[in-house]
């Protein structure tokens, strides 16, 4: 038996063909919970807007798999990178979110344990906070943490910090 195309010249295998298949699907499928307006900023073709639009509509499992199966077939067609890169920055700002997420509720802690040290520490790095406020907010959120009432003030000095930091 001998080999007509040199080990790196090779034709992509039968399996590989069906996980790069796959792998558009997927991306399809995603796509699919997208918002239309991105549909049209990603510039798709109108026929592959159009299988989109109609799988969106469809609640029945098999049609549905069907669809995703034709959405994949006319992926195949486009290229792909530019949607993965919406997906790939779409992650990457959800990421950053989460992250600035647990870092308000980090510092909310240490200033509701350390008290003044925590607060002068959070306002070393994020100078446009109010002193007065943050401390009326972390001295109310100490007592209802105390008193075992519900942490109103808590998730306000949360909402304050994560507003503060993202300016």
């Amino acid at each position: 038996m001998t080999d007509d195309h040199a080990p790196d010249e090779r034709p992509p295998s039968k399996s590989q063909l069906k996980r790069e298949a796959h792998a558009l699907q997927q991306l399809g499928a995603a796509l699919v919970e997208a918002p239309e307006r991105d549909w049209l900023a990603l510039q798709l073709p109108a026929s592959l807007i159009e299988a989109l639009r109609q799988a969106a509509k469809i609640t029945s499992h098999s049609a549905r798999k069907r669809q995703l199966q034709l959405i994949g077939k006319l992926m195949r067609a486009i290229d792909p990178q530019p949607i993965q890169q919406y997906f790939d920055n779409l992650n990457q700002v959800s990421r950053q979110q989460v992250r600035a997420q647990h870092e308000a509720e980090h510092w909310r802690e240490r200033m509701i344990s350390e008290g003044d040290s925590a607060i002068e520490a959070w306002l070393s790095e994020h100078p446009a906070g109010d002193r007065q406020h943050l401390r009326q907010l972390v001295r109310q959120a100490s007592k209802e943490q105390a008193t075992d009432k519900p942490p109103r003030s808590s998730r306000s000095l949360f909402r304050y910090l994560r507003e503060t930091a993202g300016q």
